[in-house]
């Protein structure tokens, strides 16, 4: 039977669906059948597995899942019907009180709630936390988690953000934070995870992916950070990688370097 965690916010624009697919890839990479369902109306998720099909520098051993779109008591009614042909469910959902995040909430074996470090961006926690009360009626073990997401390099508002999360009455707060760093957006651009991406910046990078995999650990009890301590082949070059300079060098074991792609600004 699949383990199911659903990924939602009341907030939009923090990096709820970011997390999602990169659970579901790392996930992947451990040799799971992983099911991700985009339950946000947006569609970003299934936008994403698009753009990650498509992608021409198909990287070795490239992580494959499933995706489908499903809304409403379709969410409930499907999760049960597939649960027993996967390992793990991700559902991705829009944050407000809908059908569809409800009927996610009656399935799901966890709730991850991702929090930006800033006042408003806390605003709705409150909210989700009263759904998951409601929720437990019908589904006992629900587990309610939230994690501080894109936190700042340094300054109070981790520590304030942090202790607010603790606070909130339902809710347990993870005990590892997502940092705000180049290599999430840019990695999700070109349909990767961060645990496949690698440019310029390789110290944050390997921050990303110890993160990653911080969360990982805690949800899953997975060593994922074996994954994340060893770069991949170079995603631009196709060579296997070591070293990148700030101006997007690629260098690789013979000693010779190859111009990326970050050169030219694609990224």
């Amino acid at each position: 039977m699949a383990r199911i965690i659903c990924i939602t916010n009341q907030k939009g624009g923090v990096g709820k669906t970011t997390l999602a697919v990169n659970l579901t890839i790392g996930l992947a990479l451990e040799g799971l059948d992983v099911l991700l369902i985009d339950g946000d109306e947006q569609g970003t998720a299934t936008a994403f597995t698009e753009l990650r099909a498509n992608y021409d520098k198909d990287p070795p051993g490239k992580a494959r899942y499933t995706v489908v779109s499903l809304h409403g008591a379709a969410i409930r009614s499907q999760v049960r019907m597939l649960a027993s042909k996967y390992d793990h469910i991700v559902i991705d959902v829009g944050g407000r009180d809908s059908g569809s995040l409800r009927a996610a909430l009656t399935v799901s074996n966890v709730l991850l709630v991702p929090c930006a470090p800033r006042s408003f961006d806390l605003w709705g926690v409150d909210q989700t936390a009263d759904l998951v009360l409601e929720a437990r009626e019908t589904n006992e073990k629900l587990q309610a988690l939230a994690i501080l997401n894109g936190a700042d390099a340094q300054g109070k508002d981790n520590s304030e953000a942090k202790a607010a999360l603790a606070d909130v009455a339902g809710l347990t707060l993870v005990p590892c934070h997502i940092g705000r760093r180049k290599a999430w957006p840019n990695a999700a651009a070109i349909g990767l995870s961060v645990l496949e991406y690698w440019d310029g910046n390789r110290e944050g990078c390997i921050k990303a992916r110890e993160e990653l995999a911080c969360l990982f650990k805690f949800l899953y009890g997975l060593p994922v950070l074996q994954i994340a301590e060893q770069p991949h082949t170079c995603i631009h070059c196709h060579q296997p990688a070591r070293e990148h300079d700030s101006n997007g060098m690629c260098m690789t074991p013979d000693g010779k370097t190859f111009y990326t792609e970050l050169t030219k600004g694609r990224l």
